[in-house]
């Protein structure tokens, strides 16, 4: 074969190889920047001291950087979480950091609901005042087996442990003039399959995914479906609330995965995905920005109120929804909100 033929063939070996490459990275950077520049942050600069906050699953993640951001504030902060080493181990990170040292960590698995009832009962029994409550904890597993509680355990990770907290501290929200809720929700909602008959069941055929399965979809549409429900209830009272998607975040949120899906998303994480900080800016705007105080039932993305979602948008399964949750989380007479 003559030189400039195998130097052409050479060229065009290389090409096939390394074309795609050419393409893939130029575009990864030109998202990533895309993503830094479009990533609005909170920036209001609302003062926490003498209020009492609560934020679940606080000891990673965006969890974490939300009540690091309501320390520097100055407010009380209770860190609820499931690890103990983990929970010490942020508590001392956040305690260095915001110079605050009125923070505190109290255990609770969102995976019982007694341990759920025994959170809020220490909380109602020795706190004076509660200001900010972010359901924040969750799980993104394709977990398929069922809690104690005969609930299945993303649905409840997720979804009804909230419920059943809010439930269980509303009156002391009450009592705080300006009291917030917030649950952390997902844009995935959107691509829920969710019937109230099956809300309990796993469907395996229906996951989107290989990474999330079809009950973290449903789960999320749920604190949609609740939290719209929740604000009728609570009107004529000074308690809101609003859920949120935080973003497409680079976490330990997938760390009970298998191994080949933590390596997708950590290498998917350092070229797409947002950081937990950048993450944790909607759940805080949310919690303290005065342009949010007299919103509820709304939903909010990127710092901003966005549409309801088309199937969160249902009367009638809003409604199926609420009652289903009520069951689940065995919720007696006196401790439902009408």
């Amino acid at each position: 074969m003559p030189t400039n033929e195998r130097i052409y063939s050479y060229l065009i070996n290389m090409a096939y190889v390394f074309g795609p490459i050419a393409i893939a990275v130029p575009s990864a950077v030109a998202f990533k920047i895309y993503m830094k520049l479009t990533t609005r942050w909170n920036r209001c600069y609302t003062c926490l001291v003498g209020e009492t906050v609560i934020v679940t699953g606080a000891n990673t993640g965006i969890g974490y950087y939300t009540a690091l951001d309501f320390a520097k504030r100055g407010a009380r902060v209770i860190l609820a979480c499931r690890n103990k080493d983990r929970a010490e181990t942020a508590l001392k990170k956040i305690v260095e950091i915001s110079g605050n040292q009125n923070v505190v960590y109290k255990l609770v698995d969102m995976a019982s609901l007694q341990s759920v009832r025994d959170f809020a009962k220490d909380i109602n029994s020795n706190e004076d005042r509660l200001d900010i409550l972010v359901n924040n904890a969750g799980i993104g597993t394709q977990t398929e087996d069922y809690t104690k509680d005969g609930i299945q355990t993303i649905l409840q990770v997720n979804h009804i442990a909230g419920f059943l907290l809010t439930h269980l501290l509303i009156d002391k929200l009450k009592k705080t003039g300006g009291a917030r809720v917030v649950n952390v929700a997902s844009v995935v909602a959107a691509l829920a399959s969710l019937t109230p008959a099956k809300i309990n069941r796993i469907n395996k055929a229906l996951s989107p995914t290989i990474f999330l399965s079809d009950m973290y979809y449903n789960s999320k549409l749920c604190n949609i479906l609740c939290t719209i429900e929740l604000a009728k209830r609570l009107r004529g009272t000074s308690v809101t609330v609003n859920a949120l998607h935080p973003g497409v975040i680079s976490t330990d949120f997938f760390r009970e995965m298998p191994r080949y899906v933590q390596v997708c998303v950590k290498i998917m994480g350092s070229l797409f995905l947002l950081t937990p900080e950048e993450g944790a800016q909607t759940q805080i705007y949310v919690a303290v920005s005065k342009d949010v105080a007299n919103i509820s039932g709304g939903l909010f993305s990127n710092c901003r109120n966005i549409q309801i979602y088309r199937k969160a948008r249902n009367p009638d399964l809003i409604q199926k929804v609420w009652t289903v949750s009520e069951d689940l989380a065995k919720l007696s007479d006196t401790e439902k909100i009408k």
